[in-house]
C-alpha cells in the first residue's frame, strides 16, 4: 500500500515536469538506471530540422536556395527532388504550412516552399517512403511528358550509384565523389545531418547527383546540463542516432557526451559484425551508435541486462516498441506514436532529455521515501511487538488496547505513507551512484536505525511501565486508566519524534523540511488527534484526561529519542572516518 501511496502522490508533481507515468513501477525503476540509451532528434536536439547548406556536385556551397534562381532549370530539379520525394504535404492556400512526414521531410519541403508555386509542374506517380534499413526514399514522377526517378538518402547509399552530377547550367558531368568528401566532412563536423539528392531518367538507370543538403538540428539549450547531470548520477548515457559517424561525434562532443579517449563510437554496421560477447566487453565504453537501426536498440538493451545493468531506452516510433518493452524503463516521447506510448513505462511529454533527468531524480526520491517509511514502520512495529512479548513476563497486562492499536496502525500505514510521500527531490541525489540490480531494500544503515531506535523505545516504555517513580507521578495506585493513557501517549509521541530522525540522515533534522509541507501537516494532525483522544476518547480508547504538567513530562521523555539517534549517527560517521564501512540510508560504499 505504501508504495502505491508514494508513487500516486508524486504523479501530479511529475506531470508538472512533463513526466507522465503510465506504469507505477517504471518511475521507481528509473531511479535505479545504470545505462540510458537515448535518441538524438527531439530529445537531445530541438527536433526542428532546418536546411542550412546546399552543395552542388562540383563542390560549390550555397547557404541560400535563392542564390540559384539565376539557374531556373537546375532550380526546378532541386524543388522537384524535395517536393515530390517526401511524406510531408503542404496545407493552406495563402499561408502555406508543411504538415506530416518526419523531421527531415518537413525540413526539405520547407526549404523549397517559397519557390513551390513557380516550379511545381510535375506529377507524382509512385512513392517509396524512407526506412531505417534501406536509408533512402524514392519517387517516380511525370515531368514534361517524361518519367523520372527521384532518390533521397544517406550519401553512402546514394553516391556510389551516381555516375554523373548535374551542373547548375543543366549539364550532366562525370561524377567523382572524392570532390565532395571534404565538403561533406565539414558539414558533419558542424553537427549537420547530410542527405544526397539524385535523379534518373529511367527507373533502373544510372543516377545523376543533384546535390548534397546539410540539415541542422539545434541542440537543446538544457541538453548539455541534463547529460552532465545524468552522467554524474553514475548513469552511462549512449546516444543512438541515424546520422553518420562524423555528425554523431560532433553532436556528442557538443553536449559533453564524449569526454575522453576511452569513449567509443560505433556504427550499426560495425556492431553487426561483432558478437554479443565482444559487445559485452566494450559496452561500458560505448557513447554513440551512428546509423543505428531499431534492432540495434533491442540488442543493446538485452546485452546490458545480461551483464546486470538496469537499462533505460527512449523511443518514439512504431519500430521502437520492442526495445521500449524490453528495457527496464521505456521512455516514450510525447510526440511519438501511440504504439510507442503503449509500450513505454513513462511518457516524456516535451521529448526533452532534461525531463528524463527529472524522471530519474523522482525515481530516486521515491525509492528513498519508501526506505524512510520502512524505517519508521519497522521501528514502531519492533517496539510494539517487543512490548507484547516482554510485558507478560514482567506481570504487565496488554499495555495497549485493540482500539489504540488500530490508531497506531493507521499512523504506521496510512498517515506515515502520506507524510513521507511528500519528500522533496533534492539535486544531491543525482550525485549518488545508482543502486545495483537486485539490491536489498533494507541496507545496514536501516538495520542500525531500526534496531537502535526500536530497542531504545522498548527500554523507555518498560521503564515507564515498571519504574515506581513514574507510577507515583501518574497516579498508578488510583487506578490504571490515567497511567495507561500516559503510556499510550508516550508510545505515540515516540513515533512522532522518531519520524524526524527517519526523515533525514543529516544531523540537522529540519533540513529541507519546509519543502515537505505534507509531512508537517501529517505530524501536526497526529498530535491533534492524539490530544483529542486523550481527553475525549473515553471508554472506547480507554483514555483519561491528563494534566498539562504530566503531558509536558511525557513529551520530554519521548523527545529523548532524537538525541539518542543523533548519537547513533555520530558513531556511524566516526566509524566511517576510520576507514570502515560508511553507511548512508541509501547506499553502502567502501571508504
Amino acid at each position: 500500500m505504501m508504495i502505491t501511496v508514494v508513487l500516486s502522490a508524486n504523479m501530479k508533481k511529475m506531470l508538472k515536469d512533463n513526466v507522465l507515468v503510465r506504469k507505477l513501477v517504471g518511475i521507481e525503476t528509473a531511479g535505479s538506471l545504470n545505462i540510458l540509451f537515448t535518441d538524438k532528434t527531439g530529445t537531445l536536439t530541438k527536433g526542428k530540422l532546418q536546411v542550412t547548406s546546399f552543395i552542388t556536385g562540383d563542390g560549390k556551397q550555397y547557404d541560400n536556395l535563392g542564390m540559384l534562381r539565376k539557374h531556373p532549370n537546375f532550380m526546378q530539379d532541386v524543388v522537384t527532388a524535395c517536393a515530390f520525394n517526401t511524406d510531408s504535404a503542404i496545407s493552406g492556400v495563402k499561408q502555406k504550412t508543411v504538415i506530416g512526414g518526419n523531421g527531415t521531410d518537413k525540413a526539405l519541403l520547407t526549404y523549397v516552399l517559397p519557390f513551390i508555386d513557380e516550379f511545381n509542374n510535375a506529377r507524382l506517380i509512385s512513392h517509396q517512403p524512407f526506412n531505417s534499413k534501406n536509408k533512402f526514399s524514392s519517387s517516380v514522377i511525370m515531368h514534361n511528358g517524361m518519367k523520372k526517378l527521384l532518390m533521397k538518402g544517406a550519401p553512402e547509399i546514394i553516391l556510389p550509384k551516381c555516375q554523373f552530377y548535374l551542373s547548375t547550367d543543366g549539364k550532366k558531368i562525370a561524377f567523382n565523389r572524392q570532390n565532395l568528401a571534404v565538403k561533406m566532412k565539414e558539414l558533419a563536423e558542424k553537427a549537420m545531418r547530410i542527405l544526397a539528392l539524385a535523379q534518373s531518367d529511367s527507373e533502373n538507370g544510372a543516377l545523376t547527383l543533384i546535390g548534397i543538403v546539410g540539415i541542422r538540428d539545434e541542440i537543446r539549450p538544457e541538453a548539455k546540463k541534463a547529460v552532465a547531470e545524468i552522467m554524474s548520477a553514475g548513469i552511462q548515457t549512449v546516444m543512438i542516432t541515424g546520422d553518420n559517424k562524423e555528425t554523431a561525434v560532433a553532436i556528442a562532443k557538443e553536449i559533453g557526451l564524449i569526454t575522453n579517449r576511452e569513449s567509443s563510437v560505433f556504427t550499426s554496421q560495425e556492431l553487426a559484425h561483432m558478437s554479443d560477447m565482444e559487445i559485452k566487453k566494450i559496452l561500458r565504453n560505448i557513447r554513440v551508435v551512428a546509423r543505428a537501426l531499431p534492432s540495434d536498440k533491442s540488442r543493446l538493451v538485452g546485452i546490458s541486462q545480461q551483464i546486470g545493468l538496469v537499462a533505460g531506452m527512449t523511443g518514439d516510433g512504431i519500430n521502437d516498441a520492442p526495445a521500449l518493452k524490453k528495457a527496464d524503463v521505456g521512455f516514450a516521447m510525447g510526440s511519438g506514436t501511440e504504439v510507442a506510448k503503449e509500450a513505454g513505462d513513462i511518457v516524456i511529454i516535451d521529448d526533452n532529455i532534461g525531463s528524463i533527468a527529472k524522471a530519474i531524480l523522482y525515481g530516486r526520491t521515491i525509492f528513498k521515501s519508501i526506505r524512510k517509511f520502512i524505517i519508521f514502520q519497522l521501528t514502531m512495529n519492533l517496539c510494539a511487538v517487543g512490548l507484547s512479548v516482554i510485558c507478560p513476563f514482567l506481570g504487565i497486562d496488554a499495555p495497549l488496547t485493540v482500539m489504540q492499536m488500530l490508531w497506531i496502525n493507521m499512523i504506521m500505514d496510512t498517515l506515515a505513507g502520506l507524510a513521507f510521500s511528500g519528500e522533496a527531490p533534492l539535486k544531491e541525489y543525482m550525485k549518488e551512484p545508482p543502486k545495483k540490480r537486485g539490491e536489498e531494500i533494507i541496507n545496514r544503515y536501516m538495520y542500525s536505525e531500526i534496531l537502535f531506535t526500536g530497542m531504545y523505545s522498548i527500554i523507555i516504555c518498560l521503564i515507564f511501565l515498571k519504574l515506581p517513580l513514574i507510577q507515583n507521578i501518574f497516579h498508578f495506585n488510583d487506578g490504571s486508566h490515567y497511567y495507561m493513557t500516559a503510556f499510550f501517549t508516550l508510545f505515540i509521541f515516540l513515533g512522532v519524534f522518531n519520524s524526524f530522525n527517519t526523515r533525514t540522515y543529516r544531523m540537522n533534522l529540519l533540513s529541507h523540511i519546509l519543502r515537505n509541507k505534507l509531512f508537517i501537516f501529517v505530524m501536526i494532525l497526529i498530535c491533534v488527534v492524539q490530544i483529542f483522544l486523550i481527553y475525549f476518547g473515553g471508554t472506547v480508547f480507554r483514555t483519561h484526561g491528563i494534566e498539562i504538567g504530566h503531558l509536558s513530562l511525557i513529551l520530554l521523555i519521548a523527545v529523548t529519542v532524537i538525541p539518542v539517534d543523533l548519537i547513533r549517527k555520530i558513531l556511524i560517521r566516526s566509524v566511517g572516518r576510520k576507514g570502515f564501512i560508511i553507511m548512508t540510508p541509501w547506499c553502502e560504499t567502501q571508504n
